[in-house]
């Protein structure tokens, strides 16, 4: 598993187009002292976080500040993100204790057959796109169907992830998404849009963002209302990451 990950994340010699990453725009309006907060976190997640780039950290954090006021978002301190830039051969999912500055798990996570090949090039909010929708989701209730046990997300950015619901884009496990899978065919599996997770980590991965978690779907040219930098920076202000 190491050797597959280490070689799609990190080739020598020149980049191919398939993995040269997207560059990431800086949040607009987050002030010096939150930026500066988000850095001093990234280091201290460690080297579990290494693949984990500062500028996709920072939109969950400024996410997570923006949405807990609004009541969205009942569970404090706690949120996941997932790069969907990086190829599906990357642990390219966080669940990260803000408080205690951890990474509680790190794992694959696959994307619609839709968004594209060993990279997610293309989302779509549409019903029978199979395509992964970008933007921030809140977890609901938990549900044993098609998949097994699964656990609802709803999307919370319209036009962008709001059909996500409907279009019962769920949090479960999938063969297609574990280590073995990669070993076997180079790549991960593809969904119909849900973020499917390796069997050998689901359930504790579905435990911990309980109902009222945020998540960020993270990838080209995302946009979402709750990137308010500014916002978020009073926010962390008054209340930290509380």
């Amino acid at each position: 598993m190491a050797t597959d990950t280490a070689a799609a994340s990190h080739p020598t010699g020149p980049v191919p187009d398939a993995l040269r990453l997207t560059a990431v725009a800086a949040t607009p309006g987050v002030p010096d002292t939150l930026h500066q907060a988000i850095r001093q976190l990234h280091a201290a997640l460690g080297p579990a976080a290494a693949e984990l780039r500062p500028e996709v950290l920072e939109q969950a954090c400024v996410g997570y500040l923006t949405l807990h006021p609004t009541g969205r978002i009942e569970r404090a301190g706690l949120l996941a993100v997932a790069d969907m830039d990086l190829p599906n051969t990357t642990e390219r999912l966080w669940v990260i204790d803000l408080k205690e500055a951890k990474v509680l798990h790190r794992s694959y996570v696959a994307h619609g057959e839709g968004s594209g090949h060993l990279r997610a090039r293309r989302f779509s909010n549409e019903e029978k796109s199979a395509c992964t929708s970008l933007g921030f989701y809140r977890t609901a209730g938990t549900y044993d169907g098609i998949h097994g046990y699964s656990r609802r997300i709803e999307g919370l950015d319209k036009g962008q992830n709001g059909n996500a619901f409907d279009r019962y884009v769920v949090l479960h496990a999938a063969d297609y998404a574990s280590p073995k899978y990669i070993r076997q065919y180079g790549h991960l599996g593809y969904s119909r849009g849900c973020p499917a997770l390796p069997p050998e980590q689901f359930k504790d991965i579905i435990a911990t963002m309980r109902v009222g978690s945020m998540m960020l779907l993270s990838g080209p040219g995302i946009k979402s209302r709750w990137l308010d930098g500014p916002a978020a920076g009073r926010r962390f202000l008054q209340r930290g990451w509380r």
